[in-house]
């Protein structure tokens, strides 16, 4: 039976038909929000991951971007809110309260994923 302490993080793969503008955007985002870039990941927690795949079995643009959303946990989602309007993000949904001090935030990225912002409540 395997350990039940076996898991060590969790990680994302973004497949594009034009891998550096989104790469380059991903890091634009997150970046200074603390993110950071190793080798060829962008590492946004401890064992958590996004990772990006230049692949031509893919269309240009996500054409259901809601089916799978990468979430990010932030403590400041105000703070964040602010630096990825600096960067003139596209909102799909932009920073609600949906009670109980839980706060989100919906981007779109430039193949046209989302990217979820989060910040749960404080002390939690």
């Amino acid at each position: 039976m395997a350990s039940a302490q076996n898991i060590e993080g969790l990680g994302v793969l973004i497949g594009s038909t034009d891998i550096e503008p989104l790469i380059a955007w991903y890091r634009a985002a997150l970046e200074p929000l603390g993110a950071r870039w190793e080798e060829h990941l962008l590492m946004v927690g401890p064992g958590a991951i996004i990772g990006f795949d230049q692949r031509d079995d893919v269309a240009p643009k996500a054409a259901e971007p809601g089916r799978h959303l990468v979430n990010i946990s932030v403590r400041d989602i105000r703070a964040a809110q602010e630096h990825l309007d600096s960067l003139g993000v596209t909102w799909v949904r932009p920073v609600e309260d949906n009670g109980g001090g839980w706060l989100f935030s919906t981007v779109e990225d430039p193949d046209g994923n989302y990217l979820q912002l989060i910040q749960g409540p404080k002390g939690s």
